[in-house]
């Protein structure tokens, strides 16, 4: 039976989840206090990431934290403050990290990266996006033999139990794909399957209007409150007021202070990151999207110039910004591949929703009917869109959800 929906976030799980409600049947508003993919999802590197079956632990090594310590680092830095406001989930996160409570998350992640390009392809069709879309994997460089061969044993293991497939490239086929990168790298993890994207955000886009083609409504204003009423509930909005049967909380880093209104407490930190787009100099060219894995950086060859995106900043969501990061990706970065000047008139920042066992919450908000749950992501909102918004709607319609949904659910915590 078609309902009245509101799906609250236009990135791309929000676009996802409205896209495939739409397609149920639904009448779907899509409400967001700006365009639909102009957020975290704007800013991303631009991989569907089949590989990535495991989520990103915290450094558990003694070497890895006294590296980190100085603040000085490229792939991590942190403001104190944000240490220390999300001191609590941090330490869980570090909890959760290794051992068996790693494994056991491994595979329950695992089994949504799974979904991810068998969920992006009908969007990419329905929307005609294919011109976006560039197939053929992406290049994992390595600097030192010993960390190059140490990520090949977790290549091989995630390709016995996850069915990823990757080549291990020594120094000359790597030089033989991309020559203009610099000398003394010891080879690289070609992941093959992934699929890349030329404007991440544009990609976002043309999934919101392929959802406004099927009926769907795209509402542009700010979300001030959602209560609970007779019969579902209601949204106000800078605009005025909204009301459905059903309402779907996908903020991203935004939803925790929403939920928190409504009495739900949800122990939800960011990862705030930068990028920057360049031109090359003279004739070089970039020819796959490439990470520099002992550094933390990645170049990516997109349609408004080489990306350069950083690794993760530990702060608050609203914090100033702080360009250090950035400038010394961007030093490695220029000894790495002939990066010409600056594009854009300042850097982009944006911040990925995480929460303490990196895994996303999926599903309906306890003792509140009609109330959905799709954020916490992390690093893999772009890459787990369409295969949330699959899910989240075979459950909304009382379906058997195609995985089990249990290690989502907001009440694990």
């Amino acid at each position: 039976m078609a309902r009245k929906i509101i799906v609250l976030g236009a990135g791309m799980v929000g676009v996802s989840v409205a896209w495939h409600l739409v397609r149920r049947g639904h009448d779907v508003t899509l409400v967001d206090r700006r365009e639909p993919g102009l957020e975290t999802s704007f800013g991303n590197a631009g991989i569907i990431q089949r590989e990535a079956v495991r989520p990103y632990a915290f450094p558990r090594d003694v070497a890895t934290l006294l590296r980190v310590v100085p603040n000085r680092q490229v792939d991590i830095r942190y403001r104190p403050t944000g240490m220390l406001s999300a001191a609590g989930p941090l330490l869980n996160y570090w909890l959760n990290s290794s051992g068996k409570r790693y494994e056991r998350i491994v595979t329950e992640w695992a089994s949504l990266i799974m979904r991810c390009q068998d969920a992006h392809a009908p969007m990419i069709e329905a929307a005609g996006a294919e011109a976006l879309v560039r197939k053929g994997g992406w290049l994992e460089l390595y600097r030192t033999q010993k960390e190059f061969e140490e990520r090949q044993k977790e290549a091989q293991e995630n390709h016995e139990r996850f069915g990823v497939e990757y080549e291990a490239l020594d120094a000359e086929a790597l030089y033989a794909k991309e020559p203009h990168l610099a000398k003394g790298l010891v080879g690289a993890i070609h992941w093959t399957q992934p699929w890349m994207v030329s404007d991440p955000g544009g990609l976002v886009q043309a999934y919101a209007r392929s959802f406004a083609a099927q009926g769907g409504h795209i509402k542009q204003a700010s979300v001030e409150d959602v209560l609970q009423v007779e019969g579902g509930w209601r949204v106000n909005t800078s605009e005025g007021p909204m009301e459905a049967e059903q309402v779907v909380v996908a903020l991203g880093p935004w939803a925790g202070e929403l939920l928190g209104r409504l009495g739900m407490k949800v122990p939800l930190f960011v990862k705030r990151g930068y990028h920057m787009h360049y031109s090359a100099e003279g004739d070089a060219k970039l020819n796959h999207w490439v990470m520099d894995a002992e550094k933390g950086f990645l170049l990516e060859p997109m349609r408004a110039g080489i990306r350069l995106t950083t690794g993760a900043e530990l702060a608050d969501l609203e914090s100033p910004p702080q360009y250090k990061q950035l400038a010394a990706a961007e030093k490695v970065a220029r000894k790495l591949f002939p990066l010409g000047k600056r594009r854009d008139s300042q850097p982009w920042k944006g911040a990925r929703p995480c929460l303490p066992d990196m895994k996303p919450v999926i599903g309906p908000a306890p003792n509140k009917e009609g109330l959905w749950l799709a954020f916490g992501h992390g690093h893999q909102g772009f890459t787990l869109g369409p295969a949330t918004g699959e899910l989240l709607a075979q459950m909304m319609d009382g379906e058997e959800p195609a995985v089990d949904m249990a290690p989502f659910r907001v009440d694990r915590f």
